[in-house]
């Protein structure tokens, strides 16, 4: 049952990858919920596997860095995407991807950071890392839709880090 776990985080990676290789205008929309289940039941086999061995949790803790950096620019784009407020007539939101460019590779560097500090266990490597994601677009921040943009996307990239990470924290026990 442990494997399958394995086999979940791997195809999420693998989904990640596809749909980011689509790019963002081309993404199907059903892509982060199609991403967010499989790592929901990957989470739910973890949570109820008994004993893995030592060999299967650390290639769970591989798999889930690899969906969490993989799969991760999908779902914050899906989560910018919800936070439009273009849908009710207001121009340059947190969606326009000309606001904050370059944010897709940063957003992949966020995501290994993040992942290793909590696998690390480092609290203090967590702020380090959000703090100079902040510092490095400060002057960018003025903006009211690049501040919200990069709340929401920090957030969400974040959260899914800590999501796949948090499966591979559950099989270990």
């Amino acid at each position: 049952m442990t494997v399958a776990v394995l086999v979940l985080l791997a195809l999420t990676a693998a989904v990640g990858l596809v749909l980011t290789a689509r790019g963002e205008r081309v993404r199907p929309a059903w892509g982060a919920a199609v991403l967010a289940a499989l790592l929901a039941a990957a989470a739910v086999v973890a949570w109820t596997a008994e004993d893995p061995s030592r060999g299967l949790v650390q290639g769970v803790t591989v798999a889930a860095v690899l969906a969490a950096v993989l799969a991760g620019g999908p779902v914050a784009t899906a989560v910018l995407s919800a936070a439009d407020p273009s849908a009710v007539g207001v121009a340059g939101g947190p969606q326009d991807p000309s606001i904050l460019r370059g944010g897709a590779w940063i957003g992949v560097l966020e995501r290994a950071a993040v992942a290793a500090a909590l696998l690390a266990g480092s609290a203090e490597g967590l702020a380090v890392v959000l703090a100079v994601k902040g510092l490095g677009r400060f002057a960018e921040l003025r903006a009211p839709a690049a501040a919200e943009r990069f709340i929401v996307g920090t957030l969400a990239s974040g959260l899914w880090a800590a999501a796949c990470v948090g499966v591979a924290v559950l099989l270990r026990g």
